[in-house]
C-alpha cells in the first residue's frame, strides 16, 4: 500500500479513538461513581475535562503544527493522548481521572488539530475529496458506536477497558506515524497567540467551573458569583487581545459574516443540548431504572442508528439544497425529540423515551453532515483551517457548558422536589430533575435551530473545492 494511504490509515485511527472518547465514557459513568467513589459534580468533570482541553487548546495546536511540523504534533499528541488513557485506566480517585482526561484531551487537541492538515497536505485532486469523505465517515461512525462500544467494553471487562483500549491503538498509530506519514508545515505559518490561548482557557475553566459549583452551593454563593466575574473579565480581555493582535487565535471578524456566526450558534446549541444530555439520560438508565451499561447502550443505538441514516441523507440532500433547510429543521427536531422525552415519571419504563429518541436522533442526522459547510463555505481557501477550528471549539465548548448547566439545574430540581413529595422517593425526585433538563436543552435546540434559519444565508458562500485546511501549500519533509 502505498505511504499516503497509511497517511489516511493513520489519521482516521486517532481521530475515530479521539472521538470516541468524547462520549464513551458516558455510559461508563455509574460504574466508575461506584469504583471511585465519585461525587456528582466529579462525574460532571469526568467529561468536562476532555472537552474544556479539547476546545482551549485545537487552534493552538493547529498554529503550532504549522510553525513546527505537522507530523510532529500529531506524534506528541498521540503520546500526549495514549498516556493519558493509561492513567485514566489506572486512575484510584476521580481526581486522578479528571487530570487523566484533561491529558487526553490537550493531545486531542493536537491530534484533531493536524489530521486534516495531514490529509490535505498528502493528497491532491480527487483523491483529497475521497480521503475527506472517509475521514467525515469515521467521525460520524465513531459518534455513533461510542455508547454502544462503552457499554459493551463496561460490562463486559471493566469501566477501565474504555481508556486502556486506546493503548495498542496509540502505539500502532504513532510506529506508523513515524515510519509512513511525511512531514509538512507552512512556510508563512501564525505566530502564537499566547495571550489569547491563556485569557481563553481561564476564562472558559473559572466560568464552568462557576457553573458547576452552583448546583453544589447556589447561584448567589459567593464563590460561584466570584467565578462568574471573572470568567466575564477573562473573556473581555480575550475579544480585546483578539482584537488587538496582529494574528489572533480568532479572528472576531468572521463573526461579520451572518453565516458563520449562524454555524458557531448550531454548533454550541447542538452539542449544549442533545449531547449534553446525554450524560443525565444514561445516569437516569442506569441509576434509577437498573440497566447495565450495555443494556443502555443498546437502548441509545436507538437514537444513534437514526443519526447514521439521516446523516447519509442529510450529506446527499446538502448538494441539492440550502444547507439552512437542513440545520435548521435538524435543530428544531432534536428540540422536539427532547421534549418528547419529558414526562417521565417514578414508574416510567424506557420505552417512553422512544419517540424522543427516534425524533432527536434523525435531527442530529440532518444537523452534522453539512454543519462544516457553514465555517469552511464561507471564508477564503486560506482562512478555512481557522474557521474550521473555531466550529469544532463551539462544538466542545456546547458540551462542557451544558453538563455544567443541566447539573446545577438538575441538583437544585431534586433537592426541591425531595422536600416538597417525600412519599415519591428518589426515583421521583431523579424523574423530575430530568424532566426540568428536556424541557431547558429542548428549548436550546430550538432556538439554535430559529437563529440558523435566520442567519445561514446562501449568498455567503465562497466557491471554492473540497474544504482545504492549510494555510499555504505545505512545505514537505520524507519521513525518516
Amino acid at each position: 500500500m502505498a505511504r499516503k494511504w497509511w497517511t489516511l490509515v493513520v489519521v482516521c485511527a486517532a481521530t475515530f479513538m479521539l472521538l470516541l472518547d468524547v462520549t464513551i465514557v458516558v455510559v461508563a459513568l455509574p460504574d466508575i461513581e461506584h469504583a471511585l467513589g465519585a461525587s456528582f459534580s466529579q462525574l460532571q468533570w469526568v467529561t468536562d475535562a476532555y472537552a474544556l482541553a479539547l476546545a482551549s487548546l485545537l487552534l493552538t495546536s493547529g498554529s503550532i503544527s504549522d510553525k513546527f511540523g505537522r507530523r510532529r504534533i500529531f506524534s506528541i499528541g498521540l503520546v500526549i493522548f495514549t498516556l493519558g488513557s493509561l492513567l485514566c485506566g489506572v486512575a484510584q480517585d476521580p481526581t486522578m481521572l479528571i487530570v487523566s482526561r484533561a491529558l487526553q484531551g490537550i493531545g486531542g487537541a493536537m491530534l484533531f488539530a493536524t489530521s486534516l492538515a495531514l490529509l490535505a497536505a498528502t493528497f491532491h485532486g480527487r483523491e483529497r475529496g475521497l480521503a475527506f469523505g472517509a475521514w467525515g465517515a469515521v467521525t460520524g461512525i465513531a459518534t455513533a458506536l461510542a455508547p454502544i462500544l462503552g457499554g459493551v467494553l463496561t460490562t463486559g471487562i471493566t469501566w477501565r477497558a474504555i481508556f486502556l483500549v486506546n493503548l495498542p491503538i496509540g502505539i500502532v498509530a504513532l510506529y506508523l506515524t513515524l515510519r509512513m506519514v511525511d512531514e509538512s508545515r507552512s512556510p508563512h505559518a501564525r505566530r502564537i497567540d499566547w495571550p489569547g490561548v491563556l485569557t481563553f482557557t481561564a476564562g472558559l475553566l473559572v466560568g464552568v467551573y462557576g457553573l458547576t459549583e452552583a448546583g453544589q452551593r447556589s447561584w448567589t454563593d459567593g464563590l460561584v458569583l466570584g467565578c462568574f466575574a471573572a470568567a466575564a473579565v477573562l473573556l473581555v480581555a480575550f475579544v480585546i487581545v483578539e482584537l488587538r493582535v496582529a494574528q489572533p487565535m480568532f479572528d472576531l471578524g468572521l463573526l461579520r459574516i451572518p453565516t458563520f456566526g449562524g454555524g458557531l450558534i448550531a454548533a454550541f446549541t447542538m452539542n449544549g443540548s442533545l449531547f449534553a444530555m446525554l450524560l443525565y439520560l444514561v445516569l437516569y438508565l442506569q441509576n434509577s431504572l437498573g440497566f447495565s451499561a450495555l443494556e443502555t447502550g443498546l437502548r441509545l443505538l436507538v437514537m444513534s442508528g437514526c443519526t447514521m441514516i439521516f446523516a447519509t441523507i442529510a450529506g446527499r440532500l446538502s448538494e441539492h439544497m440550502p444547507v439552512r433547510w437542513l440545520i435548521g429543521p435538524g435543530l428544531v427536531l432534536v428540540g422536539g425529540g427532547l421534549f418528547a422525552m419529558a414526562g417521565l415519571e417514578a414508574g416510567s419504563s424506557w420505552t417512553h423515551l422512544i419517540p424522543g429518541l427516534v425524533i432527536a436522533g434523525i435531527g442530529s442526522g440532518l444537523v452534522n453532515p453539512p454543519l462544516a459547510a457553514t465555517a469552511v463555505g464561507v471564508v477564503p481557501v486560506h482562512r478555512s483551517g481557522m474557521a474550521s477550528g473555531i466550529n469544532t471549539t463551539f462544538r466542545q465548548i456546547g458540551i462542557a457548558v451544558g453538563i455544567a448547566v443541566y447539573g446545577s439545574l438538575f441538583s437544585s430540581r431534586m433537592t426541591s422536589s425531595m422536600h416538597d413529595n417525600l412519599t415519591g422517593g428518589i426515583h421521583a425526585a431523579y424523574a423530575d430533575g430530568l424532566n426540568l433538563l428536556f424541557w431547558v436543552s429542548g428549548v436550546v435546540a430550538v432556538l439554535g435551530g430559529v437563529c440558523a434559519l435566520v442567519m445561514i444565508r446562501s449568498k455567503d458562500f465562497v466557491p471554492h473545492g473540497p474544504a482545504p485546511v492549510v494555510d499555504d501549500e505545505p512545505e514537505q519533509v520524507p519521513a525518516g
